[in-house]
């Protein structure tokens, strides 16, 4: 079980999990929450099947409520045996509330040691039974009690069973299906977990097809590939494209996560074949600071990343996600201004703006006296402040994060969002926009799309002293993009009638409507 952060989001581990339980498939079950649900009521309902083991997947966003839900089954039932999982509790276990309320802990990749586990729990629980051989976990001392901690070797691919037969009718109508056709990270970059994982490790490619023309024939119209590296092997990356190219159907939409410098011309060949709008490449850029990125060991080419950037925007129809971090060490505002201000001329479709986190486990923790790091103790771990960004500036940046994704992430201001910073550069333009935004309203989130559409309009107009006939006609003509055609009462008085009949066309200057955004 797990609690996922939205319900869209199946989880992927726990059905690789399910699927090589082996002999002991048919007596567990797979149950799974969100993060939006009470926990005692995620109790009633595990404790309900009456379980011997319940293993938790743990992660950054649920260890909190999946603690609190732990430890109402310490207390109802205490027989039962928590076996816990996951990056959050793969690293630095000592003195984690929820490790301390757990029997178990496996740490790494645990495809397969969750079975061993299982089965020696089981079978010491059961009477004996001669006619049938022990189980036994390798490493552990014969008739002795499992250690709490139990590391897991990295598993080798040809052992384990894939679980894209555990996506339900169910799923595939309503989840996203989540592939992965490698594992590991050949980078070492150190705020990324993936860097511990210096092995890439490949699916077999034949099986994996397999599976993917299942889904296909399922009805699956969205695939989200989940490796960290998908275009680290060409030959491999080109096969799965070339795949799927050739079984396109109206609708389908793949995801996959690029490395921004690396796009081989065999790869540029069969990419600008796919039709407009179904490929999307989550692209980690990070920072544009060459000594920042030698500081955190992040290698990039930024001309050949560049040249990539002006190809797939002239000459392909896909839909680029591209990452920068805040509060890098070494990285002050203006730096990473600048590196905002050099990536929004390269054009790409959406910008996530992350603020820096420190996972358990990555070597950033090394940054931490010299730059002053200072990290919130609590999930998700971000950072607070740092030698060069106070604390205040860090929350002008964290807000700035969350208003660049309702206005320019969003979808609703593809034409308008360009005009706070036409004529200067995007960042202090829309730091500017940021911060009057969060004078006015004072909060970050749950403000409806027409007080969002007035105050833009306001801000750009007054503060900004645009024409607010354009403005009006600008944001009209986003309005109408998302299908709406009810006149905002505030912009009446500037839309002449032949400013309501143009066309709701998407410039190509301006950053597009999102596809498929709950893939990101």
């Amino acid at each position: 079980t797990t609690l996922n952060a939205k319900y869209i989001h199946a989880a992927f581990g726990l059905r690789y999990l399910m699927a090589n339980l082996g002999s002991l498939r048919d007596r567990a079950c797979l149950v799974e929450f969100d993060i939006n649900q009470r926990p005692l009521d995620i109790a009633e309902v595990l404790l309900a099947r009456d379980p011997k083991i319940i293993g938790f997947g743990v992660y950054i966003w649920n260890v909190g409520p999946t603690t609190e839900v732990i430890a109402a089954i310490r207390r109802i039932r205490p027989d039962i045996t928590i076996i816990l999982g996951g990056p959050e509790v793969s690293y630095e276990t000592e003195g984690q509330a929820i490790v301390e309320l757990a029997d178990h802990v496996i740490t790494g990749e645990a495809d397969l040691k969750f079975a061993e586990v299982c089965g020696v729990l089981l079978e010491r629980r059961a009477p004996s039974r001669p006619d049938e051989s022990s189980v036994q976990l390798a490493g552990a001392v014969p008739g002795a009690p499992l250690p709490k901690i139990i590391p897991a070797e990295l598993p080798d691919f040809s052992r384990i069973v894939l679980p894209y037969d555990l996506y339900t009718a169910d799923d595939m109508a309503h989840r996203i299906i989540y592939i992965e056709a490698s594992r590991g990270c050949p980078f070492s970059c150190e705020f990324c977990l993936s860097s511990l994982d210096i092995p890439v490790r490949q699916v077999p490619l034949p099986a994996l097809l397999d599976h993917m023309q299942r889904l296909i024939d399922a009805g699956v119209k969205q695939f989200k590939f989940v490796d960290r590296t998908f275009n680290l092997n060409v030959a491999t990356s080109r096969a799965i494209l070339e795949f799927f190219l050739a079984r396109y159907q109206p609708g389908h939409f793949f995801h996959f996560e690029m490395i921004p410098d690396r796009l081989p011309a065999e790869l540029r060949e069969c990419i600008a074949r796919f039709p407009a709008g179904s490929l999307q490449f989550e692209v980690g850029i990070q920072t544009f600071n060459e000594q920042v990125g030698a500081a955190i060991k992040r290698r990039q080419n930024y001309q050949r990343l560049e040249d990539n950037f002006h190809f797939l925007r002239r000459e392909t129809g896909v839909h680029i996600h591209a990452d920068l971090i805040v509060g890098l060490p070494g990285e002050t505002v203006e730096r990473f201004g600048a590196g905002f201000d050099r990536l929004i001329a390269l054009g790409p479709q959406e910008i996530q703006v992350g603020i820096l986190k420190r996972l358990r486990g990555t070597p950033i923790i090394r940054h931490d006296a010299e730059m002053e790091m200072v990290y919130n103790p609590h999930p998700p771990y971000e950072i607070l402040r740092n030698k060069l960004i106070d604390f205040a500036t860090m929350q002008r940046l964290r807000r700035l994060a969350r208003y660049w994704d309702l206005t320019g992430n969003s979808g609703n201001f593809v034409e308008t969002v360009p005009l706070i910073w036409l004529g200067t550069p995007p960042f202090q333009a829309f730091l500017r926009w940021s911060d009057w935004l969060h004078a006015r309203v004072k909060r970050t989130d749950s403000i409806a799309l027409m007080r969002l559409m007035e105050l833009l309009f306001e801000f750009l107009t007054r503060e900004l002293r645009h024409d607010p006939r354009r403005v009006a006609e600008s944001l009209w003509r986003d309005y109408k993009r998302g299908g709406r055609h009810d006149k905002p009462g505030f912009m009446k008085d500037f839309l002449t009638s032949e400013a309501a009949l143009l066309p709701a066309s998407s410039p190509k200057t301006s950053l597009p409507k999102r596809q498929a955004r709950h893939l990101v």
